[in-house]
C-alpha cells in the first residue's frame, strides 16, 4: 500500500506558511518597497538580485532565474524531494500530515517519477545492448562507424540502437499491466485503438539509433532517435512526459556542467551528433537543443554556470534563421558581464563534420572569433536599409530602438546606442519614458510602453496567464467562462483551468496557485510566466487584463464568424444561425 499526502493538506499548508518567515531562517532577507531582497543562495553574485513578494508567496531570482513557492525553496535550497519539503514545512508549521491509504495501484507523484525514471533507464540499457548482440545491429554499428564515433565514446553517452521491429521493447519490459502503462506515459511505447477490442502497444521508435537525454541530475528522462530506414522523420524525440519537457532540457548539460564552468564559456550547437564528435574531440563544454529553438530558459541555465555563450549554426538560410531567433532569445539576459556569439560553418557543414575536417584546435579558433551578438544585430537590421537616406537612417533607429530596450545591462545597452548613433550619424538616445524604465521608480506611462515591447514576445493568452498568476484576484474581471472555453487556441484550455480555480478560492495567492498545478507537464511554463515582469502597475492592471480578455474575446468571435460561413458553404444555415452571423458581420463592420 502507498501513503497519499491529500491535496487538502498541501493547501493549507500553503495558507498556514509564510514565505518570507522560511527563506529568512536559512537566507537573511532585507524589506524594500513592499517585497524582500537577499544575494542569491543558488548562484554567486555580489548585487542582491533575489526577490520575495510576501503578496504572492512567491520568491523569484533576476540573476539566475530560480523561482516558486516556499515547497520550491526548501526542495532547492537543502535538496530535498516534494514529500521531505513537505514534512519539512509541516513540521515547521506544526501540523501533523494526514496520509490517506489507497491501492496499490495509486502512488504518490514522487513514487510514480521513481518508475517512470527506472522504465526509461531499463529501456535504455536494452537499446545499448541491441547495439551490441541485435542481428540486426550492422546498419547502426555502420553508420556509427562512418560518422567515425569509438567504441569508447558510444559507451560513454550510451548510444543504443532500437530495432526496426514492431514491438521488441514492449515485448520486453512490458511484461505487466503497469509497465505497460509506465511505458506508454514515458513515451516509449504507443497504445492504438482500433475499436475492435483493447487495442494495441507498439514500439514509438523503431530502426533508430538512441541518444539517451539527461536531465540536469544526470538521470535519463527521455531519447533522441536518429532514423536509419527512411521510413520517418530523421531525427524523432520522446514527446512531453512527466519527466521530459523538451523546452527545459539540453542534450549534454549534465557532462558539460564541469567544462563549462572550467572554460567559462558554452557552446550551443543543433544536433546530437555534434555534440558526441566534439567531446570526443576533447571539447566537453557542449550542448545542444532538442530540435526546438533556443527557449529563455535554456539561456538562463547557461548563463548560471558561465557568463559567455557561443551559438555555432550551419551557414544555409535555416541556419542563420535559428540564430536571429536565438539572439532575440538572448538579448533579455544581456546583463553587464555576460557576452553572446555566433559562429556561422560554411554551407553544407556541421560542428562534426568541420570538427574532423579541421581538428579541434582549429575548430576552437573558430569558436573564438565567433561574431558578437551585438554585430549579428545590427548586421541582419542594417541589411534591410539605406544608410545613404535620411529615412533609412531613421528606419535603422525605429527597428534597433526597441531591441536596445530588452537589454538589461545599462552599460552594454549605452555602448549600443552610442553604437547606433554612429551608424545614423546623430546622437541617438531612448525616449525619455524609456531612459525612465532604468530608474527606480518608472511612470505608468513607462511601465505601459514597456509592456507591450516584452508583452509583444507572448501570446495573448500566455499574457493572460501570465498577469492571473500573479494576480488571482483578476479572476473576479471575467465573466463568461463558457464562452472563452469555446476557442480554439493554445493554452486556453490551462487559462479557464486557472480561471475556475481562482474564482473558487477568492484569496488565491501565486503560491498557492501553482502547487495546484504541480503535477501538471506545463507546471514549468507556468512557474516561468508567474515571474515575468510585465512592467504594468496596480492602478492600470485591470485595466490592461480586460483589455487582453476582450481581445481573446474578439478573436472567438471572429472564430464563431469563419465557422458559419464555412457551414453556410455546406448547408443551409438555420434561421438562428444567420441571425447569429448578420449580427458578427455587423460587428465586424462597426470595429
Amino acid at each position: 500500500m502507498a501513503r497519499l499526502i491529500p491535496r487538502e493538506f498541501i493547501d493549507e499548508l500553503m495558507q498556514r506558511t509564510d514565505i518570507v518567515d522560511v527563506i529568512d531562517s536559512m537566507v537573511p532577507l532585507q524589506k524594500k518597497g513592499r517585497e524582500y531582497m537577499a544575494c542569491c543562495p543558488f548562484h554567486d553574485e555580489k548585487t542582491p538580485s533575489f526577490t520575495v513578494s510576501p503578496q504572492k508567496q512567491f520568491f523569484y531570482c533576476f540573476g539566475c532565474g530560480e523561482s516558486g513557492s516556499a515547497i520550491d525553496f526548501v526542495m532547492k535550497y537543502q535538496n530535498l524531494g516534494f514529500i521531505e519539503a513537505i514534512e519539512d514545512l509541516a513540521s515547521r508549521a506544526g501540523l501533523e500530515i494526514p496520509h490517506s491509504i489507497t491501492t496499490s495501484e495509486f502512488t504518490t507523484s514522487h513514487d510514480h517519477a521513481n518508475r517512470l525514471l527506472e522504465i526509461v533507464n531499463k529501456a535504455s540499457l536494452w537499446f545499448q545492448e541491441q547495439l551490441r548482440v541485435n542481428p540486426d545491429r550492422k546498419t547502426a554499428t555502420g553508420y556509427l562507424g562512418s560518422r567515425g564515433l569509438t567504441v569508447k565514446i558510444i559507451s560513454e553517452f550510451g548510444i543504443g540502437y532500437a530495432p526496426d521491429s514492431w514491438n521488441g521493447l514492449c515485448n520486453e519490459l512490458g511484461t505487466t499491466p503497469s509497465n505497460l502503462a509506465s511505458l506508454v506515459t514515458a513515451g516509449l511505447i504507443n497504445h492504438k485503438q482500433d475499436g475492435k477490442g483493447p487495442g494495441r502497444h507498439y514500439d514509438r521508435f523503431r530502426g533508430r539509433i538512441m541518444f539517451p537525454i539527461e536531465d540536469s541530475r544526470g538521470r535519463i528522462v527521455g531519447f533522441g532517435a536518429r532514423d536509419l530506414t527512411d521510413k520517418g522523420p530523421k531525427y524523432l524525440n520522446s514527446p512531453e512526459t512527466p519527466l521530459f519537457h523538451k523546452g527545459r532540457e539540453l542534450y549534454g548539460l549534465h557532462r558539460a556542467r564541469r567544462a563549462i564552468g572550467k572554460q567559462n564559456r558554452s557552446i550551443v550547437v543543433e544536433g546530437y551528433m555534434d555534440v558526441v564528435s566534439l567531446v570526443q574531440f576533447g571539447i566537453e563544454n557542449v550542448v545542444a537543443a532538442l530540435g526546438t529553438a533556443t527557449t529563455p530558459y535554456h539561456v538562463q541555465r547557461l548563463f548560471r554556470l558561465a557568463p559567455d555563450i557561443v551559438f555555432c549554426f550551419d551557414g544555409d538560410q535555416a541556419g542563420r534563421n535559428a540564430a536571429w531567433k536565438a539572439l532575440m532569445t538572448t538579448l533579455p539576459e544581456l546583463r553587464d558581464g555576460r557576452q553572446a556569439s555566433f559562429l556561422f560553418l560554411d554551407e553544407g557543414e556541421d560542428p562534426d563534420t568541420t570538427v574532423r575536417s579541421v581538428g579541434a584546435e582549429d575548430f576552437l579558433k573558430k569558436i573564438d572569433s565567433a561574431l558578437p551578438l551585438t554585430d549579428l544585430l545590427f548586421e541582419n537590421l542594417m541589411a534591410n536599409v539605406d544608410l545613404q537616406r535620411m529615412d533609412g537612417r531613421a528606419k535603422l533607429a525605429s527597428m534597433v530602438k526597441p531591441l536596445l530596450m530588452n537589454i538589461p545591462g545599462t552599460t552594454l545597452r549605452s555602448i549600443m546606442f552610442d553604437r547606433l548613433s554612429t551608424y545614423c550619424g546623430i546622437t541617438v538616445k531612448p525616449d525619455e519614458t524609456d531612459q525612465s524604465s532604468t530608474s527606480q521608480n518608472p511612470t505608468t506611462d513607462t511601465k505601459q510602453r514597456l509592456e507591450r515591447n516584452l508583452g509583444g514576445q507572448l501570446p495573448l493568452v500566455a499574457q493572460a496567464i501570465s498577469l492571473l498568476l500573479q494576480s488571482p484576484k483578476l479572476a473576479s474581471q471575467v465573466s463568461n467562462f463558457s464562452a472563452l472555453d469555446e476557442l480554439l487556441v493554445n493554452g486556453l484550455d490551462v487559462f479557464v483551468d486557472l480561471l475556475y480555480t481562482c474564482r473558487e478560492n477568492p484569496n488565491m495567492t501565486t503560491a498557492r496557485l501553482l502547487e495546484g498545478f504541480r503535477d501538471r507537464p506545463y507546471h514549468s511554463r507556468l512557474e516561468y510566466l508567474a515571474s515575468r515582469d510585465h512592467h504594468v502597475q496596480d492602478d492600470v492592471l485591470i485595466e490592461h487584463f480586460g483589455e487582453i480578455i476582450q481581445k481573446l474575446l474578439a478573436q472567438l468571435r471572429k472564430q464563431r464568424h469563419d465557422q458559419l460561413i464555412e457551414k453556410s458553404c455546406q448547408r443551409t444555415l438555420e434561421q438562428h444561425e444567420k441571425e447569429e452571423l448578420l449580427s458578427l458581420q455587423k460587428e465586424r463592420v462597426r470595429q
